[in-house]
């Protein structure tokens, strides 16, 4: 179970079916793991993925569960995360004591390191105004001895950037361990035990601010835990394919299409776990880009000869988003029309007990806020806040612990053409989160056809590959213009470019500026309803990288 699942809990309790469930990993896929204990923290996934980037198995188990996980698994070694709550509240969270009984190599972040320090005997005090009010944001720790997690990369009195986020600070370690760094708001800043091999950073190693922690988590992966870091796409393939056997059974499973990569790959995924029991579902609801119908059709049925049904809801989905402005509006009506066309089109299929979907875990932590943490809703999407209450069908999501690039390398290990693999992000509710304010056909096909341009301009230049996502968005905005002698009043086109590793955070992309005056002037030209072309400049955060 990943940290994604617990997130859910919420949604689960309205009603929503819950997600798979990590099964039991077959000997074949995997010998050797990493535990991660989750107490909550909003990046939780990210140790998974500087893990996995060591080439080392992991997987996420919620506190409340973390015994249970560690039966299972057998992990080589353990991490404990960061979380919202603080160890001196009562009912904070605490992690199974039978994890610091087991003999093997400890990580704790941040609360992990406060948790461990409070449950083997040390001192945690909370922050307290006019005394220490916590450390957050950029910081440098002074390195102090030497240690097992430095080993080939930081030396006694290097001093090295981290990233801080804590209002409560250990104040005292337990038995066994020493201080090897220090920061000027954390002096417990790393501690170690190396003895029993426990080490505890107060920074964040797995987020990108920390521009070394990568290479501590492997370090501690890799040196510590003396795994050879061999784990593959491959293996993660294997172990995939056999939870989806063990979860779907004999059952049929339904997948709902957006004719993006995350659905594609999944319904490729499921397919060459079960076969026929598999039928795909694509709905045409109007909000597509150019030509995207002939192109999913084309992949399914002539290069995976999957089951495919091409359901035209245009006129069914327009209906329902006339007059329908509120961006979460549009995504829960987009959603709950999406389950409506999939149940129904099970029915004519003779049933099916499964609903298969590509949902990621960018998607889902934005999506839902679980109490007392500090996941807030961004957006709804589609496929995790959009699901109504009534549900028939059971979900199947492969690939909920995977970010976007982890979706592309699966793809090409399952043989998708790079040339699908690599195409951008394209969201589920399409070109409605694309057109702020009213949707209607009219306006769909100026953004479809201004939209094309876009991209053909960008792959003419070279620059698909260098750019994670790009798109148009048309304005509920009207301007005057001139063409010829004639005067204009027509719509305001938004051009979006941005760089990004995994969707949480985006740059913008530095077009020059007789890139975007062609572009431009090839939308205004071609495009009729555009008379006007603007560059969003903003970055991820304080924006989205979609608009809606």
């Amino acid at each position: 179970m990943d940290a994604a699942t617990r997130l859910l809990d919420s949604a689960r309790a309205s009603g929503l079916s819950a997600p798979m469930d990590s099964a039991p990993l077959p000997d074949s896929a995997v010998t050797d793991s990493i535990l991660i204990v989750d107490f909550g923290s909003q990046v939780t996934q990210l140790i998974a993925r500087r893990v996995r980037e060591a080439g080392v198995y992991s997987e996420i188990a919620p506190f409340t569960q973390a015994e249970e996980a560690f039966r299972r698994l057998s992990p080589k070694g353990i991490i404990l995360s960061g979380s919202p709550a603080g160890v001196p509240e009562e009912g904070s969270p605490r992690a199974p004591q039978v994890l610091f009984d087991s003999g093997l190599p400890i990580l704790g972040i941040c609360y992990g390191q406060q948790v461990m320090t409070h449950q083997l005997g040390g001192r945690v005090e909370a922050g307290r105004d006019g005394e220490w009010e916590g450390e957050f944001g950029r910081a440098f720790l002074t390195v102090t001895k030497d240690c097992a997690l430095f080993d080939g990369l930081w030396q006694v009195g290097e001093r090295h950037q981290v990233w801080m986020s804590h209002g409560d600070k250990v104040t005292r370690f337990a038995p066994g361990f020493e201080i090897v760094a220090t920061s000027d708001g954390a002096p417990f800043a790393v501690i170690a035990d190396e003895a029993r091999r426990f080490y505890g950073t107060q920074f964040h190693p797995e987020v990108v601010h920390t521009p070394d922690g990568g290479k501590l988590i492997a370090n501690f992966v890799h040196r510590v835990c003396g795994l050879a870091g061999d784990w593959t796409m491959a293996a993660y393939r294997e172990t995939k394919i056999a939870q989806i056997r063990e979860q779907v059974g004999s059952g049929r499973v339904i997948c709902g299409l957006s004719g993006g990569v995350d659905s594609s790959v999944a319904a490729i995924l499921i397919h060459e776990a079960i076969g026929d029991q598999l039928t795909c579902v694509f709905v045409d609801h109007g909000l597509l880009r150019l030509n995207e119908r002939e192109q999913v059709e084309s992949l399914f049925r002539d290069h995976y000869n999957i089951p495919l049904v091409v359901v035209d809801a245009e006129e069914r989905f327009m209906r329902g988003l006339a007059g329908v402005t509120d961006p979460e509006a549009k995504r829960k009506f987009i959603g709950a029309e999406f389950i409506a066309v999939f149940e129904e089109e099970a029915k004519r299929i003779g049933g099916a007990d499964f609903l298969a979907q590509g949902t990621l875990y960018p998607d889902v932590i934005e999506s839902v806020s679980f109490t007392g943490g500090p996941s807030v809703t961004i957006k709804s999407h589609h496929n995790v806040g959009g699901l109504p209450e009534r549900m028939n069908m059971q979900l199947v999501e492969p690939l909920r612990e995977l970010f976007k690039d982890e979706v592309r390398e699966l793809g090409r290990e399952l043989g998708l053409n790079d040339l699908f693999v690599g195409r951008h992000p394209f969201p589920g509710p399409g070109l409605a989160i694309r057109i702020p304010g009213a949707v209607d056909k009219e306006r769909c096909d100026i953004l479809r056809k201004a939209d094309a341009v876009y991209l053909e301009e960008i792959r003419a230049a070279g620059l698909y590959d260098a750019i994670w996502q790009a798109f148009a968005v048309l304005l509920p905005v009207r301007t005057v213009g001139v063409m010829g002698d004639y005067r204009t009043y027509d719509h305001v086109l938004a051009l979006r470019a941005v760089t990004s590793v995994d969707g949480m955070t985006a740059d913008i992309y530095p077009f020059d500026s007789a890139f975007l005056s062609r572009v431009a002037t090839r939308i205004v030209n071609e495009v009729k309803g555009v008379n006007r072309v603007v560059y969003d400049y903003t970055s991820k955060p304080p924006g989205t990288i979609e608009w809606e």
